[in-house]
């Protein structure tokens, strides 16, 4: 078997809580959490997710900074302050990651600065921050450049990456491609499908269109030495049971294709 970790993102549960994430995650036998710093106050409080993780004895794995357009208030509005609270929160977790997407583009003190900034704090911790690749916005038949520097993380030298395959489902991306670019730099993944609909939709692995399967074998070829994280949305699912299948579905297809024998695979 491959020492490759999966954990799972607190936002797979959602409506549910991030204390519920925990609780499934521990249920189902992930190998971490990655929290999403949301409006949800446990995800926001250090101390809150220790405990979480003592009880459950779930490490934390990873910490998503409060970087989307529903979370533009969480930890005050400066996103330098964010970025520092999630470092602050990471190191009192122990958890190696902090996940960040790329500015918006009508943050421009803050996407001017951002790919210099980040390299300062890198020198100031051991915690990585992984920017993650985003995708075009589309209006009607136009594009949107919604991100600065850019939604393509390969375009900028950021030291730690994060691939996601639902988001290169929404761009019209090569998953396996962009692996291969990332390489060295890539840290983290977000394992979920898509159909290549215009919309993130964070599918479980194997219900869309993505090379989810190639991708994770190719980690094993290669080495990855980073964390596989189950990102999906299972809003829609009618019950806790029917949210329980989807996840437990996730892990094993992730589980499946991080084996060392299917690495070695034909399709491989």
């Amino acid at each position: 078997m491959t020492s490759i970790p999966v954990a799972l993102s607190s936002s797979s549960v959602y409506p549910e809580s991030t204390a519920a994430a925990f609780e499934i995650a521990a249920a189902l036998g992930y190998d971490g959490v990655e929290v999403m710093v949301m409006n949800d106050a446990t995800s926001q409080d250090s101390v809150a997710l220790r405990q979480l993780r003592e009880h459950y004895q779930v490490p934390i794995i990873a910490l998503h900074a409060p970087c989307l357009l529903v979370t533009q208030r969480v930890w005050g509005t400066d996103p330098w302050g964010k970025l520092i609270k999630a470092q602050q929160a990471a190191e009192l977790l122990d958890a190696k990651t902090v996940v960040v997407h790329p500015p918006f583009r009508w943050q421009r003190d803050y996407a001017r600065d951002f790919v210099a900034g980040l390299e300062r704090m890198r020198s100031a911790t051991d915690v990585q921050f992984a920017v993650e690749n985003m995708y075009p916005w589309r209006a009607r038949s136009r594009e949107v450049g919604a991100y600065a520097p850019g939604w393509d993380v390969r375009d900028e030298d950021y030291a730690h990456t994060v691939l996601d395959l639902s988001h290169t489902s929404v761009s019209g991306t090569d998953a396996v491609l962009m692996a291969h670019d990332l390489r060295d730099r890539l840290s983290h993944v977000h394992l979920a499908d898509g159909s290549g609909s215009n919309r993130d939709e964070h599918l479980v692995p194997g219900r869309g269109n993505q090379p989810c399967a190639e991708v994770l074998r190719d980690l094993v070829q290669h080495g990855f030495i980073g964390t596989v994280v189950v990102e999906v949305s299972t809003r829609r699912a009618a019950s806790r049971q029917e949210r329980l299948v989807d996840l437990a579905e996730a892990l094993a297809f992730a589980r499946e294709h991080l084996t060392s024998t299917a690495a070695n695979g034909p399709h491989s």
